[in-house]
């Protein structure tokens, strides 16, 4: 039964791979998606709770705090569901980066991306317009450059949120 559902999923998967990738604009919009998938790579994530931590009296302190307890939860939880699943990276289609791991299922780079978008927008709503759309373009972008199918972006987003609300409901 599993596998019927999942042969539709995967037809869909390639399909929307193909049409991100086999165009004649594949080159220019692989290096844009590389400088926005760079942007999620970590250091930014950390600059962030640092400068909130010394600039935001107030509550940044909790930013760095609460973003540090979601990201201990988070990899763990992202390296188990990698190498449960060991979904194969697309294959047969253009890919403009070497990928850091073998598997796709989640995406690390989107779940830290929804994770931070959901931390700074809950203690600067202000930013919710920028950080949102960010998220989305960092996942975005690994479907551009070929290593990322779209269920993993999704995937990645919805672990993302998670470990950030169970974190924040914790405490």
């Amino acid at each position: 039964m599993a596998v019927t559902v999942l042969v539709p999923i995967q037809r869909f998967d390639y399909a929307f791979s193909s049409l991100c990738l086999c165009h004649r604009f594949n080159q220019p919009v692989a290096t844009l998606s590389r400088m926005v998938s760079r942007s999620g790579d970590g250091p930014l994530y950390l600059l962030f709770g640092l400068l909130a931590w010394v600039f935001d009296r107030q509550q940044g302190g909790q930013v760095l705090g609460l973003g540090l307890l979601a990201f201990l939860l988070e990899l763990p939880v992202y390296l188990l569901l990698k190498n449960t699943f060991k979904r194969n990276r697309p294959a047969q289609l253009p890919s403009f980066i070497q990928p850091s791991d073998k598997y796709s299922l989640p995406s690390g780079h989107t779940a830290a991306a929804f994770l931070m978008a959901s931390l700074i927008s809950t203690f600067y709503p202000a930013a919710a317009w920028l950080v949102w759309p960010w998220a989305m373009l960092i996942g975005f972008s690994r479907v551009l450059l070929g290593v990322h199918f779209i269920t993993d972006i999704v995937a990645g987003a919805l672990l993302g949120m998670m470990c950030f609300d169970v974190v924040k409901g914790a405490i």
